[in-house]
C-alpha cells in the first residue's frame, strides 16, 4: 500500500515538473516570438491613437477599450487561422498576409493624399460634433487596422517556433503573445491619451502648475507627431510586407536588390533603415497606384464626395473642444455672480 502510494506520488511529482517545463518552455518560446514582431508593435502603437484623436476625454478610455477588445477578438481569430492553414495549406498564409499589407499601403497612402489635395478628414469637425456614429466608425477603421497589424504580429511569432512543436504548444505560446501584446500597445496608448488629462489636472496645483500647464501644450504636438509616425508606419510595414512576400513567391529582383544595398552598407542599423527606407518607398508607391484605382471608381468617386459635404471646423474648434471637455471634467466650476 505504501508503496503504490509513493509511486502514484512520483508520478504526480513528474507531471507536476513536466506542467512547469511546459510553462517555463511556452514563457520562453513567447518572448522570443514577441521580440521578433517588435517593430510591428511599436507601429501599432503609433497607429492606434490618431483613432482617439479629436474625442472628449470621457469618451478616450472607452474608446481605447473597444478597440481594444475588438483586437483580442482579432488575434483569437488569427491564432484559429494560423493553426488551421500552417497545418493544412500553410503556402496561403503569405498570400493573405500581402492582401493586408494592401490594406496598409492603401490607408497609408490615401492620408497622404487627403493632406496634399486638401480633403483631409482632420479638417472635419471633431469627434465631439459628430456624435456616436462617427465614434462607431473611428473603432471600427481602428479594429480593421488592427486585424492586419496582429496579423503580421502573430504570422511572424508563429514563424519563429520550430517546425516540430506541437499544435497545442504552438496554440499556447501564440495566446500568451496575443494577450501580452494587446496589454503592452493598449496600456502604451492609454497613457499617450491620457496624458493631457493627468497634465490639467496637475496645472490645478500650485507645486505642480508649471508641469502640467507643459504637459497639456505638448499633446497636441504629440499626438500630431504619433499620427505622422502611424502613417508612416502603415507605409513600411505594408511595403515591408509586399517585399518580403514577393520574394517568397517566388519574384525576388526587389528583394534581392534591398538585400544587397544592406550588405553593401554592412548590414546592422543602417541595414535595417535601408530595408525600412525601400520598404516605406514601395508602400508608397504601391499605395499611390491602389489610391489612384480606388477613387477612379465609382463607389471611390462617392466617397470623395461625402468628405467635400462634411461639416467643416477649424482645427482650433477641434483642439478647444477637446480642452474644454478636459477642464469641465477637471477643474473646479467657477462661481456664479451674485
Amino acid at each position: 500500500m505504501a508503496g503504490g502510494l509513493a509511486a502514484l506520488l512520483d508520478d504526480i511529482a513528474a507531471i507536476a515538473r513536466a506542467a512547469a517545463a511546459s510553462v517555463d518552455d511556452v514563457a520562453a518560446m513567447a518572448g522570443k516570438a514577441g521580440t521578433k514582431a517588435v517593430g510591428v508593435i511599436v507601429d501599432d502603437a503609433a497607429v492606434t491613437p490618431r483613432y482617439v484623436d479629436g474625442f472628449t476625454p470621457d469618451r478616450e478610455l472607452p474608446v481605447i477599450w473597444k478597440i481594444a477588445k475588438g483586437s483580442i477578438l482579432n488575434k483569437a481569430i488569427i491564432i484559429v487561422a494560423i493553426l488551421i492553414l500552417s497545418t493544412f495549406i500553410p503556402w496561403i498564409l503569405t498570400p493573405l498576409l500581402m492582401l493586408g499589407g494592401l490594406y496598409l499601403v492603401f490607408e497609408g497612402a490615401e492620408k497622404i493624399w487627403e493632406s496634399v489635395s486638401g480633403h483631409s478628414k482632420s479638417k472635419a469637425a471633431p469627434a465631439v460634433v459628430k456624435g456616436a456614429d462617427h465614434e462607431k466608425k473611428m473603432t471600427s477603421g481602428a479594429i480593421r487596422t488592427d486585424f492586419i497589424l496582429s496579423a503580421e504580429i502573430m504570422v511572424i511569432s508563429n514563424n519563429e517556433l520550430a517546425k516540430d512543436v506541437s499544435i497545442w504548444m504552438r496554440a499556447a505560446t501564440l495566446i500568451v503573445v496575443a494577450l501580452a501584446i494587446t496589454a503592452l500597445v493598449y496600456g502604451v496608448v492609454a497613457l499617450i491619451v491620457k496624458m493631457d488629462d493627468v497634465g490639467l489636472k496637475l496645472a490645478t496645483k500650485e507645486n505642480t502648475r508649471a508641469l502640467g500647464e507643459g504637459l497639456v501644450k505638448a499633446m497636441p504636438i504629440v499626438m500630431k507627431v504619433l499620427s505622422t509616425v502611424g502613417i508612416a508606419a502603415m507605409l513600411w510595414v505594408g511595403g515591408h510586407i509586399l517585399l518580403v512576400g514577393m520574394h517568397e513567391l517566388g519574384f525576388s529582383p526587389i528583394h534581392d536588390f534591398v538585400h544587397g544595398l544592406e550588405v553593401a552598407v554592412g548590414g546592422g542599423f543602417i541595414g535595417w533603415l535601408v530595408n525600412t527606407l525601400f520598404s516605406a518607398l514601395l508602400g508608397i508607391i504601391v499605395g499611390a497606384v491602389v489610391v489612384l484605382i480606388m477613387h477612379l471608381l465609382p463607389f471611390g468617386k462617392k466617397h470623395d464626395g461625402d468628405v467635400g459635404h462634411a461639416p467643416k471646423a477649424t482645427q482650433a474648434d477641434a483642439v478647444e473642444a477637446i480642452k474644454q471637455g478636459v477642464a469641465d471634467k477637471h477643474l473646479p466650476e467657477a462661481p456664479h455672480a451674485g
